[in-house]
């Protein structure tokens, strides 16, 4: 059976080897009562793993070519042609717990990561990825790897870089290798919704920061003089000559929450 036709401007790389399928359907947990959604199926792989193997499937397809093979192909399920970043995926899941798959385009990862954890979560999200943005998602504190992603998704979910699939292993192959990242959303996590969009914006400043002692990089982010800011890093437990890589996720959440109260402010 010959390939489809990928599209450049999709970022699009076919996944086809059912074993390395069928290994990402598991990642999911299916059960016969989940509904699943699907971001950029593709020519339906993960789909036909997927398909017979919970309740419901909703599949978002921006190509419509794809969308209609989808449909004829898998007519027991919802295909819906778009944009997944524009789309109301809570809309099309409904009421009720639900989860994320997907073989997501390397130029959007980010962006779908941050659609995918936006309230209310799913219970369970399985992407592939990129590798090197796996392995950024995943990394702990003190690596080169370890930043704001880390921080931001880390805060509000388990995460776990599950196994590496190879650039040969798709058509088109892509540059780069991929890897599959589980991302289980913390029922309680220590943030509340309402503070999730300031607290990324503390964190990526607090990085613009990185090579600097916090002391010195919270001092240019807040502006104020040093006295302020070391109360701040008092009041928070958090030593002024570690440098943000050094913070875990958990950490960056003190700081961040002493800061919004306004513990050190300099009137």
């Amino acid at each position: 059976m010959p390939h489809p036709r990928a599209r450049k401007s999709l970022g699009q790389h076919f996944l086809s080897d059912p074993k390395l399928l069928e290994r990402i359907a598991d990642a999911l947990v299916p059960d016969p009562g989940l509904t699943v959604v699907e971001i950029g199926p593709g020519p339906g792989g993960l789909t036909a793993a997927l398909a017979p193997r919970v309740g419901r499937l909703i599949a978002i397809e921006k190509d419509r070519e794809l969308a209609a093979g989808l449909r004829l192909r898998f007519p027991r399920i919802q295909v819906v042609e778009g944009d997944a970043l524009e789309i109301d995926w809570h809309r099309l899941a409904g009421p009720g717990p639900f989860a994320v798959a997907g073989n997501i385009p390397y130029n959007i990862t980010s962006p779908l990561i941050d659609r995918a954890l936006t309230p209310p979560r799913p219970v369970r999200i399985v992407f592939l990825v990129q590798k090197e943005v796996a392995e950024r998602v995943a990394a702990e504190p003190g690596g080169a790897e370890y930043g704001a992603l880390s921080v931001g998704v880390q805060a509000v979910a388990v995460v776990e870089r599950l196994f590496t699939v190879r650039a040969g292993a798709f058509h088109p192959p892509p540059r780069v290798d991929s890897a599959v990242l589980r991302l289980t959303p913390i029922p309680s996590p220590p943030i509340s919704d309402a503070e999730v969009g300031e607290f990324r914006r503390f964190v990526v400043g607090l990085f613009g920061f990185r090579r600097k002692q916090l002391v010195r990089g919270l001092r240019e982010l807040t502006g104020w003089p040093p006295a302020p800011v070391q109360k701040l890093l008092d009041a928070a437990g958090v030593i002024g000559t570690r440098r943000p890589q050094e913070l875990a996720p958990g950490e960056f959440l003190t700081l961040f929450r002493q800061l919004r109260a306004g513990v050190g402010e300099s009137g």
